[in-house]
This record gives C-alpha cells, sequence and structure tokens, in this order.
C-alpha cells in the first residue's frame, strides 16, 4: 500500500465506515425543497443549491446552539410517514454512493411526532425506509449496511422512552443509542436511570461528551454512566501535556475507547480551530482509537470522501492513516464480534487493497 497523496477518485472508492452521523442532518437540499412544498412549509430558499449554501452559512457561525437551531427545516419535513421513508431510504443511498460500506445513523424519534405519529410509528418506519435503500443500494452492486443509534435529546424528559425503545427494537435494526443536543448545563449524568436500563438489557451505547463542554463530561459519559463510546470527544486533548496522558486520557485510549470525531463539525462550532490542527492527528499518533465522521452531511455540506480528502490535503494523511480509522470505526461498531471481524476481513481490507 503506497503513503502517497491520494487523488479524488480513488478516496472516493475506498470503503468507508461512518459511526457519528444524523438522520436529520443529511438529507438532500431538493428532497427538502420539494417536501416542504407538501406539507407547507417555509424555506429560507427554494433552491436546491440555494438552500445547501444556506446550511454550511448558518452553521459555520462557532456556535454549537446555534449549529443545532438550523434542523429546523429538515426536522419540518421529517414528521410524516413519507417524509421519514423517503429520507431514510435516500439517506442510505447516499452512503452506498460514497464508498460507505458499513453505517450507524442516530436519529431522536421524539423529534419526528409532530405529524401524529408516534415515537413507536417513527421508529417502525424509519426502519422500513432504511430497509427499502439497503435493498436498493445491494441490487445496484453497491452493497452498505446501516445499524440505527436511536437518541434521547438530553434537554428535555423523553430519554428513558427513546431508551426502552432501543431495548424493544434491537432485534429490528436499532444497534444501540445516544443522547444528543445541548452539552452545556445538560449532563448526561440526569439520564441515569435510562443508562442503568440499556446497561440490563445488554444495548450498547455512546454519549455525545468532549465538545462543547470539556473533561468533566467525558469522565462522567464513561465512568457515571457507562458509555462504550464518546461522540465527538476532542477535549480529551485538555488532559494531554507534552504528549503526556493524564488519567482520563490514559483511560480512554488504553481501553480502546472509540472517539467518534467529526472535524468539518469541530470547526463549525468551533470545537476545533483548523483541519491541520484537528486533534483527530495527533490522537491518532498517540494510539487513540480515533474514527472520522461527517455529524450532519447537509449542514456540514460534506461527505465521508470530503472529510478523508480534506485530511489528506490538510494533514498530510496517508492511505495507511484512512485504513487505520475506517478498521477503528468497523472494531468499534455496535456489532456482534464475528459480524465486525467479517466486515474488517471481507470487505474493508480488500477495498483498500483493490483501490490502492
Amino acid at each position: 500500500m503506497s503513503s502517497t497523496r491520494i487523488d479524488a477518485e480513488t478516496l472516493r472508492r475506498l470503503p468507508k465506515a461512518v459511526l457519528h452521523d444524523h438522520l436529520d442532518g443529511g438529507l438532500r437540499p431538493a428532497t427538502v425543497v420539494e417536501l416542504a412544498e407538501a406539507v407547507g412549509h417555509t424555506l429560507p430558499t427554494t433552491d436546491p443549491d440555494e438552500l445547501a449554501a444556506w446550511y454550511v452559512e448558518a452553521a459555520n457561525s462557532g456556535d454549537l446552539v446555534r449549529y443545532i437551531a438550523t434542523f429546523e427545516h429538515t426536522l419540518a419535513v421529517m414528521q410524516t410517514r413519507e417524509g421519514l421513508l423517503r429520507t431514510a431510504e435516500e439517506y442510505v443511498l447516499d452512503l452506498a454512493a460514497d464508498g460507505v460500506v458499513y453505517g450507524e445513523v442516530r436519529y431522536a424519534p421524539e423529534l419526528n411526532t409532530g405529524g401524529g405519529l408516534t415515537m413507536s410509528e417513527v421508529v417502525e418506519t424509519v426502519q422500513e425506509g432504511l430497509a427499502a435503500g439497503m435493498a436498493k443500494a445491494a441490487a445496484a452492486g453497491t452493497p452498505v449496511r446501516v445499524g440505527t443509534l436511536l437518541c434521547g435529546m438530553r434537554m428535555f424528559d423523553r430519554v428513558r422512552e427513546a431508551a426502552d425503545l432501543a431495548v424493544a427494537f434491537r432485534d429490528a435494526g436499532v444497534v444501540g443509542f445516544d443522547i444528543a443536543g445541548a452539552e452545556d448545563g445538560f449532563p448526561p449524568a440526569d439520564h441515569l436511570d435510562a443508562f442503568a436500563h440499556l446497561r440490563r438489557e445488554n444495548v450498547p451505547f455512546t454519549i455525545h461528551a468532549g465538545e462543547a463542554h470539556g473533561l468533566p463530561s467525558i469522565h462522567q459519559a464513561l465512568q457515571v454512566c457507562g458509555a462504550q463510546r464518546i461522540g465527538h470527544g476532542v477535549r480529551i486533548t485538555d488532559d494531554i501535556v507534552d504528549g503526556k496522558l493524564g488519567r482520563l486520557a490514559g483511560w480512554v485510549r488504553d481501553r480502546r475507547i472509540a472517539l467518534e470525531m467529526c472535524p468539518t463539525s469541530n470547526l463549525q462550532t468551533g470545537a476545533a480551530t483548523s483541519i491541520a490542527e484537528h486533534p483527530i492527528t495527533a490522537l491518532k499518533d498517540l494510539g487513540f482509537r480515533v474514527t472520522l465522521n461527517t455529524d450532519n452531511r447537509l449542514v456540514s455540506g460534506t461527505t465521508m470522501t470530503r472529510e478523508m480528502s480534506l485530511l489528506v490535503e490538510q494533514a498530510g494523511w496517508t492511505a495507511e492513516d484512512l485504513r487505520t480509522v475506517t478498521v477503528n470505526a468497523v472494531k468499534s461498531a455496535f456489532l456482534p464480534f464475528e459480524e465486525r471481524n467479517a466486515l474488517i476481513r471481507d470487505v474493508v481490507l480488500p477495498g483498500y487493497d483493490a483501490a490502492l
């Protein structure tokens, strides 16, 4: 495998795995326009290209709260069965077109009940749409497996309901759980009953931490709540001085706790200053289990191919680096051990060998 720079077409062909990607942050601009017209929702613009640009511009504020506020328009078109089916199916097809072979999609079903659907009906509908997308992708020769993470919104009071649904649908495509929303002022320990329930039922979960809030949020997510992965986690660098790891950073690295890192998104929310100096590179070099993710493809104007390209062009990443984070992601997927091994052995590694 060559350690030289990689061209754009090769990057597109490389097999990819994404663990941190929000369904309501990855809609196609044209779909948002069409569905908004159908439900009577007013958008900033009805031109798909202009809408795509509006999202990226609005999200480039450096403020996590304003970043989250951009979801008003995507959520507005995801309140009906038709809207959920279409967006879920297109989600899968867009991953497949980007070379993703394994993905975990996350969303909060409580945010999709405005049209009269129950949370359970939302989950059933999204799973139906994802299944349709996977069938079409496989038929087109670009198979992709997508598992679902159900989210509870940490600033509201339905987190336990979402956790109950993760348990109820764990044999129907839901592979895990997460809590999302504004970190600062809403500690994960506010929802200990939900996490205790998930542990009792052997359902894995990740927690957004270490993005807008620092080390205490990471410590609480891991040591109080029991998370198996950390969403973002960029602030773990606060516990590393001159390459020497503090106790929390050492715990994260040594126990192979995956960090779901999202470079472009982190720049938008102010959690990082540049791609070249994003913590993902230093943490990779220190032996952390870093993974590369898109977070919200529409809001960040990105894809997995683009995230890889930025790291190659601006942070000097090689093909070996990209393979490492892809394998890291599959190793940390919320899948049974033998299925993770098969994906690495039969799909990821041969895919890299063929593309490079």
